[in-house]
């Protein structure tokens, strides 16, 4: 776009194509006739075209006029419900925003959004809830959420809902490091051991099953079903030590520190995408949206992970 054009010419073209005479408009804008009629000059010594032609009678937009208005009018009122937005950010003191994530995103996404969240809206309250797929994205579509992030689920789950990428992330096998398996590197090698694999609701158990079908391994007999990010890490450094399936974000900075072990197995057909979901077919309140934006910007760097 031309950068000459500023907002004031786009105000003023507005304004006389709705008062269909220059007089009115400019009373409108507190601006003098002479101005409001150079600023309108302006803007189609701009555009290389003539938008209005002007009589006794008034002002009639020409065919490029008429297009023009219709873009035009969108813009101004673009921009000012983005200032109305702003101010009610500002003064959005008990406004609630509800989100839902799942574990891997709770542990590594959610601190740095809310903490860029809160820069902007810090009168805002958040209310969080953590739990399965299938829990998140039913309390979504009932209006008890706000937004849901987490993992891609399957078609019949995502119904009603749209969805975002932000980032991919696998399904890791982790131990505690004086676990007598830290060495397995195929599924067979723990089909013996304790087990804490994902519910039935979670977004990762679809995965989990592609995996072991394609390498022959029927579902593990000896199993502890849960989602929780904190029992799992309790229970694996407990006394049974068990072989626990996650998403890598749950127990990234575990690994990181070296508090659990990942199994040398390949586990290349877990891979998902974690994105932003929302209800289809509805307008973001500016809270979401600025949320979204938020989870979007810290979201990036976790690509590699």
């Amino acid at each position: 776009m031309d950068r000459r054009i500023k907002f004031r010419h786009i105000e003023a073209f507005v304004a006389i194509a709705r008062a269909k005479r220059l007089k009115r408009a400019a009373e409108q804008l507190n601006l003098t006739q002479p101005a409001i009629s150079k600023t309108l000059k302006d803007l189609e010594d701009i555009l290389g075209v003539t938008l209005m032609n002007r009589d006794r009678a008034g002002v009639r937009l020409t065919p490029e006029g008429q297009v023009f208005l219709q873009y035009a009018e969108q813009s101004t009122a673009a921009l000012r419900q983005g200032l109305h937005c702003i101010a009610s950010l500002s003064e959005a003191g008990g406004a609630v925003l509800k989100i839902g994530a799942l574990p891997s995103v709770a542990a590594q996404v959610l601190p740095r959004a809310i903490e860029q969240f809160r820069g902007v809206s810090p009168r805002t309250v958040i209310h969080l809830e953590e739990g399965s797929h299938g829990f998140l994205t039913d309390r979504l579509r009932s209006g008890d959420l706000d937004l849901v992030i987490g993992r891609l689920g399957a078609a019949d789950t995502m119904r009603g809902l749209s969805f975002t990428a932000l980032y991919t992330e696998m399904v890791v096998a982790v131990v505690a490091p004086d676990h007598p398996r830290r060495a397995a590197t195929r599924l067979e090698q723990i089909e013996d051991d304790l087990i804490i694999y994902p519910p039935e609701a979670s977004a990762i158990r679809p995965l989990l099953a592609r995996l072991m079908l394609s390498r022959g391994v029927a579902l593990f007999g000896d199993r502890i079903e849960c989602v929780s990010g904190a029992f799992g890490r309790a229970m694996t450094l407990g006394a049974l030590k068990p072989v626990w399936f996650i998403s890598r974000g749950v127990v990234a900075d575990d690994l990181d520190v070296g508090r659990l072990v990942a199994l040398d197995i390949n586990m290349g057909p877990t891979d998902g995408a974690v994105g932003i979901m929302v209800r289809s077919e509805e307008d973001l309140s500016p809270l979401v949206g600025l949320f979204r934006a938020a989870v979007s910007d810290v979201a990036v760097p976790l690509d590699a992970v």
